[in-house]
């Protein structure tokens, strides 16, 4: 049995809205170039029909990818979630204790992390040492600029 995915109902979207595009315009975009460079002739010095055939491996793979991530998607209702530990779906303000900059993320899954829009997947080190944490906490990161330490000023469910 497949493990289920976690995400938001925002990150489900997302994936099916790709999903879509692909079936319905890249999918079809690409056999016609394909069939438009066989037209071209010789086929094994044609550059324009062997970018089309790896963009098509390219969409079938993608395809592929996001139907069995939609097939174990498990939302997660996070307007239905509330406390003070930190879970999947909780955005969180951080302080860090050397800088005193406050950082705030939302935790979310591995298909919806994007850093510079504060959301960060439940996969990355710092959402894993601050699970199952409650406000004023503190927790040690080890990152790539070496060991950081956070204290946990807020959490929150929206």
């Amino acid at each position: 049995m497949s493990e289920k995915i976690p995400m938001t109902a925002e990150g489900l979207a997302r994936l099916e809205e790709e999903l879509r595009h692909l079936r319905g315009t890249a999918r079809p975009e690409v056999i016609r170039a394909i069939a438009e460079a066989r037209e071209h002739g010789d086929l094994s010095e044609n550059a324009e029909y062997h970018a089309a055939r790896d963009r098509q491996s390219f969409i079938e793979g993608r395809v592929g990818e996001l139907e069995e991530k939609v097939s174990r998607a498990e939302v997660i209702d996070v307007s239905k979630l509330s406390g003070k530990t930190v879970m999947f779906g909780a955005t969180v303000t951080l302080i860090d204790e050397d800088s005193k900059e406050k950082l705030t993320y939302q935790i979310v899954g591995e298909d919806e992390a994007d850093v510079k829009q504060g959301r960060l997947a439940i996969t990355a080190p710092l959402a894993r040492a601050i699970i199952g944490k409650t406000v004023g906490d503190s927790v040690e990161v080890n990152t790539p600029k070496g060991e950081k330490a956070y204290e946990i000023a807020r959490v929150k469910f929206t």
